[in-house]
């Protein structure tokens, strides 16, 4: 079983926080020492009202002694264009989240690195920033410039200059800042520009006494030992024109100090691109002609309509926007095991070997790009041409920070091509790395416009080798990727265009019907549940598509979800993709073409059962665990709240048993069928709400009915003294500690039955009804009421107890067993429920934990002890307890048992673990029985208490005589003097004017 880190989530929280973090706090953590005492302001994007870095030019003189090679090949600058856009030539010269690198196996690195997760890999990131143009002071061949770089080991956040301190050790981070000044020159001939510049930083210093392991002091969390260097050589070549093989920024970092000075490092290597504000060069026509020629057979979609309107650039950015791509396994592969696990024209590592070609986890982005429509006389000549990068990302690195990285390396293609309405095909040339000598890749992409079960992608692509003949070892199997379409964007995807509208074609409703028929319930009770129960369905509206929406609505759900002996919560939803003719969310501009849209839409009454069958696609998902989508097409019957579906799955294995298995349809299981159980929606939530506070209102009634039967009590104490000994202190103990304890455990209901049925730490009330005003005064309220309840009983107490303190003072001292005692009514109590308590648990073994439902049972049954009592001291018709009092609380304690059985409660995945009675009745101890049973039970006893003070005992003995079998026994004289003293306590007290009251 995995474990959650806690610690982690301790330093995002630090990150995510202005408070400072000190020192000792990361080293009682555990952590690596923190060179600073607060929150790095580094991760994210940069704020522009940051502080930068001192700019100063003092060391010119250094920079053009360390740079003679570079001045040497400068060309005349042309400062004009410089001047005209300073903000832009600085931009241009900036970049982030590039990769560098130190040659393996050197034995002085610049940067430790201490990882809290063994499963996600490093990334070397490296950004650049400049921060002044000395123009001022400018000559005809080179201009002062002052920047930043930051060079990092990092697993999850990416880089930005402003706000960094020198050097920062952090888990899964370490950043090191070196502000530069130098020099910036143009190499006409190597069409480059160039910078040259001379750094200083704090380096942190290496063990010289232990080579093999140089960052001992990381392990040992101790203080790190900085070494200031101003020793520091920084080149970067920047390409003049921004092309397909022309786009790479090369660099290098190197130390000035020769060994063995410990402030000497290994040469850094620095890889970088120019960025979106480059201005692109579409220059490679000639190499998009061969990749992209008529007579060169390329990979099409038959049978799909893809999309072919106007304002291709804005929707190929949409779809592609910040998210990744899925890379689909290689099970059409024909060839050699090797040649079928290679991912396409990007590097096959172990990481990626190790999928066997089923490519799990493998990510893929298109990133960088730059789209460009050319006019034409008319719209089927018209030209869009495309430029992008594409970058794949192993399965062990962070998706996110890996969709942000800037460096070409041989997990990168750079791509150009064409993009034609009258085919809808987006055809590139691709070349390893931005290399010339690499363009051996073609990338086809489409935007479908149909959707199906098998067809669920917003976008596919496919990479496919150019003269595979000529380029053996440079050859590859296709590569097929795509991206699922979520139902949320499609209003993103197509809003803006008026031409085309994307639909869904349902292909598998016969099998569904199938399954239905299979499913199909014919008895009384089914057609009772028809006609009564409510369940998700078409409803009145301005129009059809809003009906069908609201409908989609209700259908779609996400809850909490456990494996079975695990405690991982994960997250399983249902996402519905369409609904009859309704694709996606319902939005006017891309639907209009659906009929009866703008007609008011009214359910019709006269359609039959099987009209009102609704065909339906959705997607079920779980956002953890080995899980992959499963894909759903099938029915939707109003009638019953079901769903009746087949299911495809995404299969994920070697491309082996994927090429060698027959029964997949388009790489996709699809031999799966699936019903649905009448789910929560929208009109049942509301339900709930508007349940609640009327249940609010009646605990209200119910409390203010309790206050008066016990007021009532109170005022029947004052007129029949003799009978007050009788009332049994267990009874009023009981309901002194129902009243007690809402007010302890801060319960909302006064009667707790329910509870819930994870016992989770984290379930809460949930927010709906936590932030009605109305609901926290009914709560207050009845709060307010029920101390009011509990101090009255606590009366009642007292009441009982003085009258038997001076009856006890009136017999003598050899008699005091002649009082009314509750030890026995005590025993004989605790026995039956104990016998009651260990029944329930053999009626249901799996809910031991229900024992507070059981105290709610023991409140029901309050007037138990009394009846116990009045057997043992045989009363003989005396009146202890009031009618309106014991008969009015027994009502008030059977009131949510008839309730729950004639209103009942509607399902409710979402309010699973909230303490509110009525709301969740499958949770019951009792279930539906014990809503029948108590009540019967409890008013067997109000009619026994009433028998008891009605009958004298020799009456009631010989009711209960079966023959010579008597159920009670003898009349005892052990309470005849008892009742003649207590009968002399009430003449004295009303005689003499005494009362009892304090």
């Amino acid at each position: 079983m995995k474990t959650l880190n806690l610690l982690p989530l301790i330093f995002f929280s630090s990150l995510l926080s202005s408070s400072p973090v000190t020192l000792a706090a990361f080293s009682e953590l555990g952590y690596s020492t923190v060179y600073a005492d607060s929150t790095p302001a580094s991760f994210g994007e940069y704020r522009e009202d940051q502080p930068s870095p001192k700019i100063s030019y003092d060391r010119l003189i250094e920079v053009r002694r360390n740079c003679k090679s570079v001045l040497s090949s400068a060309s005349e600058l042309n400062i004009d264009s410089i001047s005209r856009d300073l903000r832009k030539a600085k931009k241009s010269l900036s970049f982030r989240n590039g990769d560098w690198s130190q040659p393996p196996g050197g034995d002085s690195p610049i940067l430790p690195f201490r990882s809290t997760n063994s499963s996600t890999k490093p990334l070397n990131l490296v950004s650049f920033r400049v921060t002044d143009l000395d123009l001022p002071h400018r000559t005809k061949r080179y201009v002062g410039v002052n920047g930043v770089l930051l060079l990092a080991i990092s697993t999850f956040g990416d880089l930005a200059s402003r706000g960094a301190r020198e050097f920062e050790l952090w888990p899964s981070h370490t950043q090191l800042k070196i502000n530069f000044q130098g020099v910036y020159v143009e190499n006409d001939n190597d069409q480059e520009r160039v910078l040259c510049m001379l750094g200083e930083t704090m380096l942190p210093s290496r063990d010289a006494e232990s080579p093999s392991d140089p960052w001992k002091w990381v392990k040992d969390h101790e203080a790190p030992p900085l070494l200031q260097d101003d020793q520091i050589r920084l080149i970067l070549r920047y390409p003049k024109a921004f092309t397909l093989t022309t786009r790479v920024i090369q660099g290098e970092v190197k130390s000035l100090n020769q060994k063995p000075n410990l402030k000497h490092f290994d040469k850094i290597s620095i890889s970088s691109q120019l960025s979106n504000s480059a201005q692109y060069s579409f220059f490679s026509d000639e190499l998009v002609s061969k990749a992209c020629d008529k007579n060169i057979t390329i990979s099409t979609i038959t049978g799909i309509d893809v999309y072919k309107g106007k304002g291709f650039c804005n929707l190929l950015q949409r779809v592609s926007y910040n998210a990744p791509f899925t890379v689909l396994p290689n099970w059409k592969c024909n060839g050699t095991d090797e040649f079928c696990r290679k991912l396409g024209p990007f590097a096959s590592d172990g990481d990626i070997k190790s999928t066997d070609g089923g490519f799990k986890d493998v990510s893929l982005y298109m990133q960088n790009i730059h789209c460009q429509e050319t006019a034409a006389k008319s719209d089927a000549n018209a030209v869009t041409k495309v430029s992008a990068v594409f970058r794949a990302v192993h399965p062990s690195e962070n998706l996110y920070l890996s969709g942000r990285r800037s460096g070409l390396d041989n997990m990168t293609v750079t791509a150009e091509g064409v993009w034609k309405p009258s085919s809808g095909q987006l055809c590139m040339v691709a070349c390893r790395r931005g290399e010339a000598d690499g363009c051996n890749t073609r990338v086809c992409l489409y935007i479908p416009t149909t959707f199906s079960i098998r067809q669920r992608s917003i976008l596919v692509g496919t990479f496919s080798c150019l003269n595979a003949e000529k380029n053996q070892t440079q050859s590859f199997s296709a590569l097929s990727f795509e991206k699922l379409v979520d139902p949320v964007d499609m209003q993103n995807y197509f809003q803006s265009s008026s031409v085309t509208h994307p639909f869904y074609s349902y292909s598998k409703t016969d099998e569904a019907g199938s399954i239905l028929e299979r499913n199909q319930e014919f008895s009384f009770a089914t057609i009772i549940k028809k006609s009564v129960m409510k369940f998700p369905k078409l409803e009145d509206s301005e129009d059809s598509l809003s009906s069908l929406s609201l409908l989609a609505e209700d259908l779609t759900f996400h809850t909490p979800a456990f494996n079975e002996g695990k405690t991982l919560m994960t997250n399983f939803g249902m996402d519905v993709l369409s609904l009859g003719p309704l694709f996606g969310l319902f939005w006017r501009s891309s639907n209009a073409s659906i009929d009866e849209q703008t007609t008011p839409y009214k359910t019709k009454d006269q359609y039959t059962e099987k009209q009102l069958l609704l065909n339906v696609s959705a997607q079920i998902s779980l956002t953890s665990g080995n899980f992959s989508k499963i894909f759903l097409e099938g029915l939707y019957d109003e009638h019953t709240g079901r769903m009746y579906l087949v299911g495809c799955r995404d299969v994920r294995a070697s491309w082996e048993v994927l090429s060698a298995s027959g029964d997949l349809e388009s790489g996709l299981d699809c031999l799966m069928d699936l019903k649905t159980t009448p789910i929560f929606y929208r009109r049942q939530r509301e339900d709930i709400l508007s349940r609640a506070g009327v249940e609010g209102i009646l605990r209200v009634l119910t409390l203010t009915f309790s206050i008066g039967c016990i007021t009532s009590q109170l005022f029947y104490f004052g007129t029949s003294t003799d009978s007050v000994p009788f009332v049994s202190l267990v009874m009023l103990g009981v309901q002194a500690i129902g009243y007690s304890l809402p007010l302890i455990t801060g319960a909302e209901a006064l009667f707790k039955r329910k509870a819930s049925a994870s016992g989770t730490a984290y379930e809460k009330p949930s927010y709906d009804l936590q932030r009605s005003q109305w609901f926290n005064v009914i709560d207050y309220t009845v709060k307010l009421l029920v101390m009011v309840c509990f101090l009255l009983t606590l009366r009642l107490c007292q009441k009982v107890w003085k009258s038997r303190v001076r009856l006890l003072t009136r017999t003598t001292p050899q008699e005091p067993h002649k009082v009314p005692s509750d030890r026995r009514v005590l025993l004989v109590s605790l026995f039956l429920h104990a016998l009651g308590y260990i029944l329930a648990l053999v009626l249901h073994p799996a809910r031991t934990e229900r024992f507070a439902q059981y105290i709610g049972l023991v409140q029901d049954f309050f007037l138990l002890p009394q009846v116990i009592g009045n057997f043992i001291w045989q009363i003989d018709s005396k009146q202890p307890l009031r009618k309106l009092y014991y008969l009015g609380i027994t009502l008030v304690r059977l009131f949510p048992h008839v309730y729950d059985y004639i209103v009942g409660s509607v399902p409710d995945p979402y309010f699973i673990g909230e303490e509110h009675e009525f709301v969740n009745p499958n949770l019951d101890f009792f279930s539906k029985f014990g809503d029948v049973a108590i009540p019967v039970t409890a008013v067997l006893l109000a009619v026994v208490v009433f028998v008891q003070q009605r009958w004298d005992y020799d009456k009631l003995s010989q009711a209960l005589s079966f023959g010579r079998f008597r159920i009670l026994p003898s009349r005892s004289v052990k309470y005849e003097r008892v009742m003649s003293e207590s009968e002399m306590v009430s003449r004295v007290s009303v005689n003499g004017n005494h009362s009892d009251e304090e």
